[in-house]
C-alpha cells in the first residue's frame, strides 16, 4: 500500500480497476441500505454524529500507514468466510426486511475483501479502524427503544433526586416529573441518547490512543455512559429548578438547546481526565504505537492485489478476485430478478370486521396519519369495545401483504413506553385461541399517573403465531425462500386494570375477549 495516501498515485495504483470494481457492485447491492443511511438514518438527531464516522475511519488509516506500508501482504482465502457471513445477513435483512442485518452485512462483505486480498495481517493492522465503522449504523429498533427508554428513566430518578436535595417538592411518574406548578416530561430528545453514543465514541478513541492496560482502556469506555446520565440529570435538575422560578417557558427554546450543548463542554474534560489519570498509571516501557516502521517497496503490495504477475489482464483472472466478483453479481442479480415476497391480500379485508363480538360492542376508530406513514400497513384495525359491565377492551391489528424492508411490523415494546408510561412487568402468556386450542402471546402491565393497563400482543405470520421480533424476521426468511410469501400482522389488546380489581380480573377479560374475537379475525389474515 505504498504511497496509497497520496491521492494522485493511489488512482495510478495497479489494485485500483479492483477497487473501483468492487465499489460498483457494493453500491448496486446495498443501495436502498445506503439510501436510508444517508438520507433517513443519519438526518435523526440521535445518530446525526454517525455521518463523521466514516472521516474517523479514513484517519486511523492514514495514522496506520506506515505500519500497512511496511506488512507483507498475502491473499488469503479465509476472508471468504466474512464475506460469506455477510451475504447471509443480507439475505436475512432483505428477505426479512430488517436494515441492521443489511448494514452488518456491508461492513462484513467489506473485511471480508480486504482479507481476501491483504491478508490477515494488514487486516489485523487496521483492526481497530474497521471495529470502529459500525458506530456509523444506527442500533437496531427495539434496543435503541429500550436503550432509549432506560436513560430516560435513569436519568428521571436522578433528576428527581437532585431536585429534592435541593429543597423542590417533586414526584416522579415514569418519564414524568410533576413539580407541582408544571409538569416536564423527560421525552426522547432529554433522554440523553444523542449524547451517550457520541461519547461512546469518544471515549473508544481516547481508549485507542491511551497507553494503558486493557482493563483501565474499558473502565474509560465505561465512563461515557454513567457520565452522560450524570450531566443529564443536572440539566433536568436545573430545567426543573428555572421551571419553578419562571414557569414553563425556562425548559423551553434557547435554554433547552443551550443545556444539551453543555453535556459536551462538562463531559470532555472529565473524559480527558480520565485519559491522564489512567496514562500516568500506565506499565512502564509501553511502546509508543506511533513509532515509526521502516517502509518497505512497493513490488510485495502490486503482487497482493494483481496476483503474482505484473499483467493488467493477470490481474483481473486473479482466482480470488474472480470468485469473489462473481459471488457479489450472483447475489445482485438473486436481488434484483427474482421475487421472493408475493404480494397476498387479506382474505377479508378488515372494513368488513364486524363491531358485534359477543358481549362487545365496538366503535371503528381511524389509525393517524403519522402512523400509517411510519408504518405503511397494507392494512389496518382499530375498535375501541365495551361490554354489558362497562369495561373497555381496545383491539388494534395492522396487516402487512409483504413484509418488505421499511415496511414490516414492528414490536409494541418499541411504543409502549411513552408518554410517561412504565413497563412494570412483561413477558409472555399461554390463552385459549378460541378454538380450543392454546397459543402464546406476549403479555405487558404498564402503568401512568396512577393508571395501569394490561397488554396482549402477537404476530399472526402465514398460519403461525409468534411473540418474538426474532422470530417474525426468521420466519419471513425462510418463508420468503420456500413459500415466496412473507405476509404477516400484528395484534395488540389493551385493557385497563380497574380500581378494585387486580391484574388477574384484566387477564380473564382479555382472555374472554380472545376467545371471542380470534376465530372471526382469523377468517381474515391467509393462511
Amino acid at each position: 500500500m505504498t504511497n496509497m495516501f497520496c491521492p494522485g498515485r493511489a488512482l495510478r495504483h495497479p489494485g485500483m480497476p479492483k477497487a473501483i470494481l468492487y465499489g460498483v457492485l457494493v453500491f448496486v447491492l446495498y443501495r436502498s441500505a445506503l439510501s436510508r443511511l444517508l438520507f433517513l438514518d443519519w438526518g435523526r438527531d440521535d445518530y446525526s454524529h454517525c455521518a463523521l464516522i466514516p472521516f474517523v475511519f479514513l484517519y486511523l488509516l492514514w495514522e496506520k500507514r506506515r505500519q500497512l506500508e511496511a506488512a507483507e501482504p498475502s491473499p488469503s482465502g479465509a476472508g471468504f468466510l466474512p464475506l460469506a457471513g455477510g451475504i447471509g445477513l443480507f439475505w436475512l435483512g432483505e428477505l426479512g426486511g430488517d436494515f441492521f442485518s443489511l448494514y452488518l452485512s456491508l461492513w462484513l462483505v467489506l473485511v471480508g475483501l480486504l482479507w481476501i486480498h491483504l491478508g490477515w495481517r494488514m487486516v489485523r493492522t487496521m483492526g481497530f479502524a474497521l471495529l470502529i465503522m459500525p458506530t456509523m449504523f444506527p442500533l437496531p429498533g427495539f434496543l435503541d427503544a429500550r436503550l432509549l427508554l432506560e436513560l430516560k428513566l435513569a436519568s428521571s430518578r436522578l433528576g428527581v433526586a437532585m431536585l429534592q436535595a435541593a429543597g423542590v417538592s417533586a414526584h416522579r411518574e415514569g418519564n414524568v416529573i410533576d413539580l407541582g406548578c408544571t409538569q416536564l416530561q423527560v421525552v426522547d430528545a432529554c433522554s440523553g441518547m444523542r449524547y451517550v453514543l457520541p461519547l461512546m465514541v469518544l471515549s473508544l478513541l481516547m481508549a485507542h490512543w491511551c497507553r494503558a492496560e486493557p482493563w483501565k482502556k474499558a473502565a474509560l469506555v465505561a465512563t461515557a455512559v454513567p457520565l452522560a446520565i450524570l450531566i443529564n440529570s443536572l440539566r433536568i435538575a436545573a430545567t426543573g429548578i428555572l421551571s419553578g422560578l419562571r414557569g414553563s417557558q425556562a425548559a423551553e427554546g434557547f435554554f433547552h438547546g443551550f443545556s444539551g450543548g453543555l453535556i459536551f463542554l462538562f463531559a470532555l474534560p472529565v473524559l480527558l481526565l480520565v485519559m491522564r489519570l489512567l496514562n500516568r498509571i500506565a506499565r512502564a516501557g509501553t511502546g509508543n504505537p506511533t513509532a515509526k516502521v521502516p517502509r518497505s517497496g512497493t513490488t510485495r503490495e502490486v503482487k497482493a492485489w494483481a496476483g503474482e504477475g505484473t499483467s493488467f489482464m493477470r490481474s483481473l483472472a486473479q482466482p480470488v478476485f474472480v470468485a469473489a466478483v462473481v459471488l457479489l453479481s450472483a447475489t445482485i442479480a438473486l436481488s434484483h430478478g427474482v421475487r421472493f415476497d408475493e404480494e397476498v391480500p387479506l382474505t377479508i379485508p378488515f372494513a368488513r370486521f364486524p363491531s358485534e363480538l359477543g358481549e362487545w360492542t365496538g366503535v371503528r376508530q381511524a389509525m393517524e396519519a403519522r402512523f400509517i406513514e411510519a408504518l405503511h400497513p397494507s392494512d389496518s384495525l382499530m375498535l375501541a369495545c365495551r361490554n354489558d359491565a362497562g369495561r373497555e377492551v381496545f383491539f388494534s391489528a395492522v396487516y402487512y401483504g409483504s413484509q418488505r424492508k421499511g415496511e414490516a411490523v414492528h414490536s409494541p415494546e418499541t411504543c409502549l413506553p411513552g408518554s410517561g408510561w412504565e413497563v412494570r412487568a412483561s413477558g409472555t402468556a399461554s390463552i385459549d385461541k378460541g378454538n380450543g386450542k392454546r397459543m402464546q402471546v406476549s403479555r405487558a402491565v404498564i402503568a401512568k399517573n396512577g393508571s395501569v393497563q394490561l397488554v396482549y400482543f402477537w404476530f399472526p405470520q402465514r398460519g403461525r403465531i409468534l411473540t418474538s421480533l426474532y422470530q417474525v424476521k426468521l420466519s419471513a426468511f425462510r418463508d420468503a425462500l420456500v413459500r415466496h410469501r412473507t405476509d404477516g400482522a400484528l395484534v395488540r389488546i389493551v385493557t385497563p386494570v380497574y380500581g378494585g380489581e387486580d391484574s388477574g380480573a384484566a387477564d380473564k377479560r382479555l382472555i374472554g375477549f380472545v376467545k371471542i374475537m380470534n376465530p372471526v379475525l382469523e377468517k381474515h389474515l391467509p393462511r
